[in-house]
């Protein structure tokens, strides 16, 4: 199908990586606790084009043009550590009562959630090591196989989001009635952000 080896395996393996916790998944709760719906899934649209930004790159080669090209890749892997440190340490040191730092905008919801998937190099890495496992080796990889595999991602990733943003929103609600827990939930947040900003700069 579109050249896909098993398009069945897949739909589960995106799945699959969907749900691994991680910053994405993190940015779609936050701005969703303080964006209500709209806030999440500006959020999620902005983790959309981020990845699709980063699959596209992996397909023409850029992972392989960082991978040898070492102080690029480390820039920019500096870049992204830094980055969500900084979101992180602002949600770790907001005091009661003070507008934390997701409350912003719908269209910063967006753009904080699209940097935040773009500045990470791993990525690239991954989705250029991911996609061969499902290429055909029968049939001559073409535009329209990356195209598909591309969609099924964004379509997937949507669902996903929405499915995400509703189930926080109506979890927030309870939270606004305990202020106590929403302080607790946003110092884990900021201190999840900044153990992943220190996770992808000490990786290798």
């Amino acid at each position: 199908m579109f050249g896909v080896a098993d398009y069945g395996a897949y739909v589960v393996a995106v799945l699959v990586f969907l749900f691994i916790p991680g910053p994405g998944n993190l940015a779609i709760l936050s701005c969703t606790a303080k964006g209500g719906v709209r806030g999440g899934l500006a959020s999620t649209a902005g983790i959309i084009v981020g990845d699709q930004v980063l699959i596209w790159l992996a397909v023409a080669g850029v992972a392989t043009v960082l991978l040898t090209t070492p102080t690029l890749f480390t820039a920019i892997q500096w870049m992204g550590a830094a980055y969500l440190a900084w979101l992180g340490a602002k949600m770790c040191l907001a005091k009661a009562g003070q507008a934390p730092v997701v409350d912003i905008p719908i269209g910063a919801f967006f753009r904080q959630s699209f940097f935040i998937t773009l500045l990470n190099p791993k990525a690239i890495v991954f989705y250029m090591a991911f996609f061969p496992l499902f290429i055909d080796p029968s049939v001559a990889p073409s535009l329209s196989t990356f195209a598909a595999m591309a969609l099924t991602a964004a379509g997937l990733a949507t669902l996903y989001g929405i499915g995400l943003t509703l189930l926080a929103h109506r979890l927030a609600e309870r939270v606004k009635a305990r202020p106590w827990l929403a302080q607790v939930l946003n110092k884990t947040a900021g201190g999840l952000l900044i153990a992943f900003g220190l996770r992808l700069a000490l990786s290798k």
